[in-house]
């Protein structure tokens, strides 16, 4: 059973740094696409970036392409995402999502496994 697990979410002033992980087991995902969504209170869940396991094949949503990048260590079978230059506006509960399908998408309806969540709040 695949499982996603997130960590590294906090409380961080604007202009600051954090990194989020994302532990997947329980299955092969060499053919994955992995991505990153956000979800502010009262909002719909929104794309942030992703990637594509077995190539390393980025898309980023234009809101935080300079400032976010998405990584990952197949040894570990762990997904990052580094935010640097955080604003107010990023403040949501982030998650990570995995498709088994080698294609990234911006659709949340595609993704076949979600992590719990982790919260990012950001002040001003």
């Amino acid at each position: 059973q695949v499982q996603l697990v997130e960590s590294g979410g906090g409380l961080v002033q604007a202009g600051g740094s954090l990194r989020l992980s994302c532990a997947a087991s329980g299955g092969t995902f060499s053919s994955y696409a992995m991505a990153w969504f956000r979800q502010a209170p009262g909002k719909e869940r929104e794309f942030v970036v992703a990637i594509m396991w077995s190539s390393g094949v980025t898309y980023y949503a234009d809101s935080v392409k300079g400032r976010f990048a998405i990584s990952r260590d197949n040894a570990k079978n762990t997904v990052y995402l580094q935010m640097n230059g955080l604003k107010p506006e990023d403040t949501a509960v982030y998650y990570c999502a995995g498709r088994r399908y080698p294609r990234a998408t911006y659709n949340a309806a595609e993704y076949d496994y979600w992590g719990q969540g982790t919260q990012v709040t950001v002040s001003s």
